[in-house]
């Protein structure tokens, strides 16, 4: 009788180490930059991972060059990001305006560097300059190439606003002014966190800014997006980006998040945006409520 116990204990024994071994967490950081869309998306990341008992760490509110190092360096493990951003200023790439090329094209570059794309949706977060319906009407620019000829009909006179992000960056000011052959004074351009941008430029403080096409306060706010007649802005389709690592270690993630990778589009994209930043609700309810309510978390 000794013995059959021993054996039981060690069968027993056994059992307890493999569900053990079985049950460990899995555990990954997701991160995100500083606003309301990638809050929002690492937010229903988080909740969709953890429904799938993941245990997820948070990191976010960081620029675009900080977050792509910390998921260089694993820091950060899961992200979403954009392929334009991926191409022009991760890889000094030719921007491309086809989101499927673009998709294709930043996957490859990337796959030599250990990070894996997946899961591309509808959601074109596209820069975008921006002007007042009474503004746009009263000096007739509708295009960015019409607010390159006011520019340089009357210098030192239109102002523009923007974060330190875009006013740097090759696909941002700097870029649109080269291609369009107009340049704002150096004392007409105003930096300021983003989001600022929006309410200078609604009140009139300044008379153009810089913006993104799926920000809600483009409505809100009585704003309209310049024509982008020479296309300089490529497609800039936000997809999942993570270290090749741990795709490889979690392939599932893939799965998981591509029912949501397929209903986003941009429009939806703008009114979860708008339910955070004009109606004040939070991101955690506004993604919850969005995930709850199109079946993409269990019973």
């Amino acid at each position: 009788m000794k013995k059959k116990m021993m054996g039981l204990s060690a069968v027993l024994g056994g059992a307890v180490m493999l569900s053990a071994c079985g049950g460990e967490d899995r555990e990954v950081t997701v991160g995100a930059k500083n606003f309301t869309e990638q809050f929002i998306l690492a937010k229903m990341a988080e909740i969709m991972l953890e429904d799938n008992d993941f245990e997820v760490d948070m990191v976010d509110n960081m620029g675009s060059t900080a977050l792509r190092q910390a998921l260089e360096s694993g820091e950060v493990e899961v992200t979403w990001e954009y392929t334009g951003t991926g191409l022009i200023t991760y890889n000094d790439e030719e921007p491309i305006a086809d989101g499927d090329e673009a998709f294709e094209a930043i996957s490859e570059i990337d796959a030599e560097q250990g990070i894996t794309w997946t899961n591309m949706s509808d959601i074109d977060n596209t820069y975008t300059l921006m002007m007042t319906q009474e503004d746009g009407e009263e000096f007739g620019i509708e295009s960015i190439s019409d607010l390159a000829e006011h520019v340089n009909d009357n210098p030192e006179e239109m102002t523009f606003a923007t974060d330190a992000e875009f006013g740097n960056r090759d696909d941002g000011l700097p870029g649109v002014e080269e291609l369009y052959g107009f340049e704002f004074g150096s004392g007409q351009v105003s930096e300021m966190t983003y989001g600022l941008n929006y309410e200078a430029l609604a009140d009139g403080e300044v008379d153009s800014a810089m913006g993104h096409a799926t920000d809600s306060r483009i409505e809100e706010y009585d704003l309209f997006n310049l024509e982008d007649d020479q296309q300089f802005f490529p497609s800039y389709h936000a997809a999942v980006s993570m270290s090749t690592e741990v795709y490889e270690e979690y392939p599932e993630i893939e799965d998981i998040l591509e029912p949501l990778s397929q209903e986003l589009t941009t429009e939806t994209m703008m009114e979860l945006n708008y339910q955070v930043d004009i109606e004040d609700e939070s991101v955690d309810e506004v993604a919850r409520t969005y995930l709850e309510e199109n079946g993409f978390l269990d019973e």
